[in-house]
């Protein structure tokens, strides 16, 4: 059966900077529209076996069914939800980032 994905509004707003960093900081418009696709691409795999990827092994995360996949450097949070059959996407961060800090903003 087919989950249904939805993306919280941090995690659109992450998206959202994401690109704008990388298109127009860096000046890298293709490599901002091909990372985002990558992203989006990950996101929408979701609906499928969503619990193929770890659990985040620390709390309060992990007792909420919190995990997490990498794609390139970047980290897709996300929790899914098999009575709703929904996943539910959290957050998307540069993995090099103070990931906790993050999450509990």
């Amino acid at each position: 059966m087919k989950y249904k994905v939805d993306i919280s509004h941090d995690a659109d707003n992450d998206l959202r900077c994401i690109y704008k960093y990388i298109a127009y900081e860096l000046c890298s418009f293709e490599n901002a529209s091909s990372l985002l696709g990558r992203l989006q691409d990950a996101i929408l795999s979701l609906d499928e076996m969503p619990k193929r990827n770890r659990l985040y092994d620390k709390e309060p995360w992990k007792s909420r069914g919190m995990r997490f996949m990498p794609v390139s450097n970047f980290i897709i949070f996300y929790i899914p939800d098999d009575e709703k059959m929904t996943v539910t996407v959290t957050r998307v961060m540069y993995g090099g980032r103070n990931i906790e800090e993050q999450l509990n903003k």
